[in-house]
């Protein structure tokens, strides 16, 4: 099979993934072929079936390894510290690592209608061992009369939801550093569930 001169096998796979990320970000999933992908890379469209068996499997390659990254980046709560600094370190994480991803966070977030039932389960069984996380966070708050909310769960989503915005939003060379908003949406974040 021919290969674009220069190129190195070993190098091929992440390129693959960098361009399907780049590509998805930009023009969305469906909008997105695999000859793209190709011309993107630099190697014949035949040559990517080496990688990947189609782009439902690319597309869920990026989503799994995003989530797994951001599981595994995610700090343990401290539990002596109480449940509201919990959940101000929460805020402050999730904004964090978000900021620093914003494709990987537009694909995880918008093309999850493209995956097939199959890999939807998947990504969304992990999606939830984060949001369990808040929603610990958020119970132990509601035990201690720390926080006052309806119901936990729905509270998770709509703080994830909001935190999760600043991503369309936020620029580095905008008026308010990161960690200023930080700040502020830790701010917002408490005063909703505090009772």
């Amino acid at each position: 099979m021919a290969r674009t001169a220069g190129s190195h096998s070993a190098d091929t796979a992440p390129r693959i993934r960098a361009a399907a990320q780049r590509l998805f970000a930009q023009h969305g999933y469906a909008a997105v072929s695999m000859r793209q992908i190709a011309a993107e890379v630099g190697v014949q469209v035949g040559a990517l079936y080496n990688y990947t068996s189609d782009k439902q499997s690319l597309l869920f390659d990026l989503m799994v390894v995003h989530l797994e990254d951001l599981l595994d980046a995610l700090p343990e709560p401290d539990t002596a510290a109480g449940p509201m600094q919990a959940l101000d370190e929460f805020v402050r994480f999730h904004i964090r690592f978000h900021a620093a991803r914003p494709e990987e966070v537009f694909i995880a977030y918008m093309e999850l209608r493209n995956l097939s039932p199959e890999n939807f389960a998947a990504v969304e069984s992990l999606r939830r061992l984060y949001e369990d996380r808040l929603t610990a966070i958020l119970d132990a708050g509601q035990a201690r009369g720390v926080f006052r909310v309806a119901d936990t769960r729905v509270a998770t989503m709509a703080i994830i939801a909001m935190l999760t915005g600043v991503n369309t939003w936020f620029r580095e060379t905008g008026r308010l550093s990161l960690s200023e908003v930080e700040a502020i949406y830790g701010d917002m974040t408490r005063r909703l569930v505090a009772g």
